[in-house]
């Protein structure tokens, strides 16, 4: 799993060594590091002290990163600890690609990508709004667009959006389908902001923030993906007392 970080970007890869590796690497006009970090072995295969410190560093550059490729293995699908790195990642609010690894191996028919993606997404629900690239290191297909797309999701974490804009969308559909009233007492939204983070983060401020419910929640962050792209980036939503 490859991470980057600013401020030349940061990712950082998964591989076969012990230690984290950075390098310099320039493309597309844009200067970045890439961190081909420690692999992660299964917890089955792990029998030293050392491969426990690998395991330390790894986490450390999701730490530090801005975006987190994770690259699974084609012929295996997403494993659970494939699922426990997405996570991690996502609790840390990092943008993240998914690669597809070792595409040249699987036997394809013509909805094969579709298939196998449909499969990743349901794995890694209900944050699905992750692009997928299908690659194969070994016959070095579609490296680039890796990187490509990397990129773009670096963008997009790092993308703001006008208060005056959020309220002018958001508001009206707000007033469409309110959230549900808390024992008799209505929920009105009054104000919405993106907040001054590194990553997508939006205040909502309303009269009772305690009793917004988990889906309305759900129903606000697919109002801003449905509008802006915040492709392969949590989002955040908070509600503040008004």
């Amino acid at each position: 799993m490859p991470c980057w970080v600013r401020p030349q970007h940061r990712y950082g890869n998964c591989g076969h060594h012990r230690d984290s590796i950075d390098a310099l690497y320039t493309k597309f006009d844009k200067e970045f590091i890439l961190v081909d970090t420690a692999g992660i072995r299964k917890k089955a295969k792990v029998h030293e002290n050392l491969e426990f410190y690998s395991v330390l560093r790894a986490i450390k550059a999701i730490e530090d990163c801005d975006v987190c490729i994770l690259m699974i293995d084609a012929q295996t699908g997403v494993e659970s600890q494939d699922q426990a790195i997405f996570r991690l990642a996502q609790r840390r609010n990092k943008g993240i690609v998914i690669l597809v690894n070792k595409w040249d191996l699987v036997e394809k028919s013509t909805n094969t990508a579709r298939d196998v993606e449909k499969v990743i997404k349901e794995r890694i629900a209900p944050f699905t709004d992750v692009p997928v690239v299908f690659v194969s290191v070994h016959e070095k297909t579609r490296i680039f667009r890796a990187i490509e797309v990397a990129l773009e999701v670096y963008e997009n974490r790092n993308r703001k959006v006008k208060t005056s804009e959020l309220n002018e969308l958001l508001l009206e559909l707000i007033e469409k389908m309110p959230p549900p009233a808390h024992k008799g007492r209505h929920i009105k939204i009054k104000y919405v902001t993106q907040l001054p983070l590194a990553y997508p983060a939006f205040a909502f401020f309303c009269n009772h923030p305690s009793h917004v419910k988990e889906n309305y929640r759900q129903f606000l962050e697919n109002q801003l993906r449905k509008n802006y792209n915040f492709a392969g980036v949590p989002i955040s939503i908070f509600f503040r007392q008004k």
